[in-house]
């Protein structure tokens, strides 16, 4: 652990499809879904302060949820919460990020995650993090993990490496990435896994802090020049309105999209150590422990007959759930919203799409 050492933690995002646990005013990442009494917000940083000073791990959120960030974590001091007044995708809030710490420590390397991920082994997994943050540190690349694909999963992108072009960093090998590809359909992906050569793309990057400024002006030149104005301000009383004016003049675009598939340094380490990125109900459902029946329950008072590979949640200790003759359903209770449909998320984002256009903002 060294002091040039930064983690960004992106916790700006609506997690809608953890609907109806997950909502506008209280997203996912600050839901403790897997039940082990922490958010995801929660798990994510204490696994990064193994490797990372803990007052160099920076939270970037939304305007509206910076005290719930304060209360998550409350030995955080306020000014590693950078609030974001709008969503502009992942490219904007690495910026920020990036020219923030770059005028405080022009020698830092970082890794930057979102704050919802599953990690099955975490030791393995920092393992892969500290060897990527010392590859980054002496050598002008950009850094993804990519994972070992299990089946071919349609809601990753991909990550195609080159198996001939790799270094030995600490008994682990990086690779030269050659392409990386958005979602593919059923068949693409079936081919993708195939054939050997391709990763799924976890969204988690590592890099030296001077690499991302410079791949940041050379690829999304307009934003670079916007955070790169804010130099003078940066940790002072007036960072907040120079951020408010270039959130407003920012695009919405993602760092995969507007940096890592057009830069020529890029490179990838290999993930084996059980990760997720928990996007959706169905995904949760195939980390969780289940009963017998393959059932997930999280549900203080339940009787169950016929029900089987079926997530029940609920935070009401005092109703009873009884259900009969389910097979692969979720039913989530909350306070103002029962859900019961077939665990398949396409069903799922229909219905999240349906909700607001008939029912307004109350239920989101």
């Amino acid at each position: 652990m060294t002091s040039n050492q930064y983690c960004i933690i992106m916790a700006g995002g609506a997690g809608s499809r953890f609907w109806p646990m997950s909502r506008d005013s209280r997203p996912k990442q600050f839901l403790d879904i897997l039940g082990d009494g922490k958010s995801f917000l929660q798990e994510t940083f204490a696994r990064f302060a193994h490797i990372v000073p803990p007052e160099n791990i920076l939270i970037v959120t939304g305007n509206a949820y910076v005290d719930i960030v304060r209360q998550q974590l409350p030995a955080v001091d306020p000014a590693q919460i950078l609030a974001e007044p709008l969503r502009r995708n992942t490219a904007p809030c690495i910026a920020y990020a990036a020219y923030r710490i770059l005028a405080k420590n022009p020698h830092a390397t970082m890794v930057v995650t979102p704050a919802d991920h599953y990690i099955a082994n975490e030791q393995a997994f920092l393992q892969v993090i500290q060897n990527a943050l010392n590859f980054a540190a002496n050598n002008d690349s950009l850094i993804t993990l990519g994972i070992q694909p299990t089946r071919p999963e349609i809601n990753y992108g991909y990550i195609q490496f080159n198996k001939s072009e790799q270094h030995d960093v600490s008994k682990q090998k990086v690779y030269r990435v050659k392409t990386f590809t958005e979602k593919p359909n059923a068949e693409l992906a079936q081919i993708f896994l195939n054939s050997g050569e391709f990763l799924w793309n976890s969204g988690i990057f590592i890099w030296h802090i001077k690499t991302i400024c410079r791949a940041l002006k050379t690829y999304l030149p307009d934003i670079a020049a916007l955070f790169e104005k804010g130099a003078p301000v940066y940790h002072t009383p007036d960072e907040p309105a120079f951020v408010a004016g270039a959130y407003a003049e920012c695009r919405n675009i993602s760092i995969d999209y507007g940096v890592m598939e057009k830069a020529d340094n890029t490179y990838c380490f290999i993930g084996r150590f059980g990760w997720s990125d928990l996007g959706t109900w169905y995904s949760l459902y195939s980390h969780k422990r289940k009963d017998p029946c393959g059932n997930v329950v999280d549900a203080p008072e339940t009787m169950l007959y016929d029900v089987a590979d079926t997530v029940v949640f609920s935070g009401n200790k005092q109703k009873l759930i009884v259900l009969r003759g389910l097979e692969n359903f979720l039913v989530i209770d909350t306070d103002d919203v029962l859900l019961v449909c077939p665990n398949n998320d396409n069903d799922v984002k229909e219905i999240i799409k349906d909700i607001p256009l008939k029912k307004g903002k109350k239920y989101m």
